[in-house]
């Protein structure tokens, strides 16, 4: 026997849910609230095709995840990427290693991260600090990289969803890494007091 949905609650059950997700990868809260909307009228008109085969909330996150697919097919953000990375190779690689070399830039190494006493009650903090360094991350890194460690998508499939080489894919993981890292080190790891 189908589990019975239950269309009238989907906003006050799993709306903020949907919302901080889809706002975690699209970095627009109008947009994020559009494709929520777009991802429950989808539901209600799918709604008669739900199996059962995952919970109610499963499903609606597996429409939203399509919807937030279609929203970066129709942008094209990833579009002339190899032209993007090409362009800023120079400048990129100028912030963070020595150009006679290769080596890091001794203000730009990695640092030691050091464990906090109080990590359980700063996770709040640090994931703010993180959604911060998200947003300032370039676009044509930021749905890649998301792709990757919050979606848990294979980089064949990312490269296939964004349009992308399996060479650009990789550049832009370095990349995104790499900017991450140092945002987070500026902002957390390494501040007096975080951010």
């Amino acid at each position: 026997m189908t589990p019975e949905l239950d269309p009238e609650n989907w906003l006050p059950n799993y709306g903020d849910y949907l919302y901080s997700y889809c706002l975690q990868r699209v970095n627009h809260p109008e947009t994020a609230e559009d494709i929520v909307q777009e991802t429950l009228v989808a539901a209600l008109r799918a709604k008669d095709g739900f199996k059962g085969e995952s919970s109610e909330a499963t499903w609606l996150v597996a429409i939203l995840k399509n919807k937030i697919t279609d929203f970066y097919r129709k942008k094209d953000v990833l579009k002339e990427a190899g032209d993007y990375l090409e362009s800023t190779e120079k400048e990129f690689s100028e912030y963070f290693f020595d150009a006679s070399n290769g080596h890091w830039l001794r203000e730009a190494a990695p640092q030691s991260w050091s464990d906090s006493a109080d990590a359980g009650l700063e996770k709040a903090e640090f994931d703010q600090v993180l959604r911060k360094c998200l947003e300032k991350m370039p676009p044509k890194l930021a749905p890649v990289f998301i792709a990757r460690f919050f979606d848990d998508e294979d980089s064949e499939t990312i490269c296939k969803v964004h349009r992308i080489s399996p060479s650009n894919y990789w550049v832009i993981m370095h990349r995104a890494k790499l900017l991450l890292r140092a945002c987070l080190e500026r902002n957390w790891f390494l501040s007096a007091s975080p951010k």
